[in-house]
């Protein structure tokens, strides 16, 4: 009859923080089996010392390299997966006789630790249990004494032998965070943290509950000092909402077409740090709510009058983010913005612009990929500037025979311009012409259709449709699955 195996997580390094259930285990068990590093000494052993007696049979799981080179013709990876496998046939010998064996891991053992490898080799082969343990996350927010998330709050857990890039991103578009494995990457880290915006809000912690532990500013650390068992934590933001100072700023967002998934990571990080939002109504609704930042929505036709408003916030030391659909340069928000702060009141007000995904990008995307040569983008509004303009465009591109993405092609006091553009534009494009006719992409009334330009009907045109006119080479095709998808060559007939 086999044995049983145990993953048996120890905790974060105080003996005392083992549980219950955990020291029983022990105490039960055949065969202590613990990892170690090439010295020999084990963190997990010397957490369960107390509880491991003399006739306990031990088995030393000794890796054969951390993070040093290696010739073996795997590299780095296939040096340890031989170690797995070497590890759990040793185990699975004493499970073979019948022999209890417990795997002591720091931590909890399904949480990057150890133990899996051995788990996922051995568990669908012998009875197992895995015990749980209090992660180093749960005991870093315990020693620094502040909530890692509340309520609606994101906590994030991030490895920081990431790229850099990832994890400013990661850290720009979460609420809470904890950043695992410092020590060599501790540079990385900090860059990452104050690239994200986050340096200030950040803590440190080295060896939670264990002899030897350390917390501080993360700021202020040496990183000559930090240890691998040492982590960053970003702790939840509410009741410390981001507090008025003299640094004030605008930052132009653009949320993409629609909700939440459209949101880039700079863009979510800009708007988790703002002290205020400015917007129409509409696109304010799309960014959740966070205690302490204050909500300024007005109408869709005051741009100019908003943009004073956010700078005017901004110079009394607000960190604003002016909230758009789509991009935020694209027949939006930016411009208002720009031209505002070229005024004198405002010329020392910091303004950044961060991009968005455009509607026009979004209705390509769902329609396959009608924009994949040179195309023009050209709003159909007549509220800023004349019929007579948008006329001469829309010849202009059409005889160059461009891609067109209109936008803004009709609204409830606006209701001839697309028939007249279908007029304009049958004078330089066939009547099979594939047209993309694309409602509230990314909402949940979306339609995306494809359809000829001779039957594109302007009666079921509004404010929330983006028309995609194809060029003389743009394909329309029945796929298998029923779809019509639309894509524009990149390589242009010979003249």
């Amino acid at each position: 009859m086999s044995g049983k195996l145990y993953g048996v997580g120890l905790g974060p390094g105080d003996p005392s923080l083992m549980t219950v259930r955990a020291v029983e285990v022990i105490a039960s068990a055949d065969v202590i089996a613990y990892h170690s590093a090439r010295h020999g000494r084990s963190i997990a052993r010397s957490i369960a010392a107390a509880h491991i007696r003399e006739d306990h049979v031990e088995e030393r799981l000794m890796y054969p390299l951390t993070v040093e080179t290696t010739d073996h013709p795997g590299g780095y990876r296939g040096a340890l997966n031989d170690f797995y496998e070497e590890a759990s046939a040793r185990l699975a010998a004493h499970l073979d006789a019948g022999r209890t064996v417990a795997v002591l891991a720091e931590g909890d053992p399904l949480f990057y630790g150890s133990y899996q490898h051995m788990h996922k080799r051995l568990a669908h082969r012998y009875e197992t249990e895995v015990i749980p343990g209090v992660t180093s996350v749960s005991a870093s927010a315990a020693r620094l004494g502040k909530p890692l998330c509340e309520a609606e709050e994101i906590l994030t857990i991030i490895p920081g032998t990431l790229p850099e890039e990832e994890l400013t991103a990661r850290l720009a578009s979460t609420d809470s965070a904890v950043v695992m494995k410092l020590g060599r990457t501790f540079p990385a880290v900090r860059r990452a943290l104050e690239r994200a915006g986050r340096l200030e809000d950040a803590h440190y912690v080295e060896r939670a509950t264990m002899s030897g532990e350390r917390t501080a500013a993360l700021a202020d650390v040496d990183p000559g000092t930090v240890p691998y068992f040492s982590v960053a934590v970003l702790p939840s933001r509410i009741d410390s909402a981001p507090a008025v100072s003299g640094r004030g700023e605008v930052v132009v967002v653009g949320t993409g077409p629609a909700g939440p998934l459209w949101l880039t990571p700079e863009t979510r990080g800009a708007l988790a740090s703002a002290t205020d939002l400015v917007g129409y109504t509409t696109y304010l609704d799309r960014v959740p709510s966070r205690p302490g930042q204050r909500r300024h929505g007005s109408d869709n036709k005051v741009e100019s009058e908003r943009a004073e408003f956010a700078l005017d916030l901004a110079r009394r030391g607000h960190r604003v983010a002016v909230v758009s659909g789509g991009d935020p340069g694209v027949f939006a928000m930016a411009t208002a913005v720009l031209e505002a702060a070229s005024q004198d009141p405002y010329l020392d007000v910091p303004v950044r612009v961060l991009p968005g995904v455009t509607a026009a990008n979004a209705a390509a995307a769902k329609a396959g990929a009608p924009l994949g040569h040179d195309y023009a983008t050209i709003s159909l509004s007549d509220r800023l500037k004349p019929w007579e303009v948008i006329a001469e465009r829309l010849a202009a591109a059409a005889s160059a025979d461009l891609v067109l993405a209109l936008y803004n092609p009709g609204s409830a006091s606006r209701t001839w311009q697309v028939a007249k553009a279908r007029e304009l534009l049958l004078e330089h494009r066939a009547p099979d012409t594939p047209v993309v006719v694309a409602r509230d992409v990314g909402g949940p009334q979306e339609s995306v259709r494809v359809l000829p330009l001779a039957d594109l009907d302007p009666t079921e045109v509004d404010m929330r449709t983006l028309l995609l006119i194809g060029s003389s080479q743009t394909q329309a095709v029945h796929r298998g699955t029923g779809e019509r998808m639309a894509w524009t060559p990149r390589r242009y007939p010979e003249v």
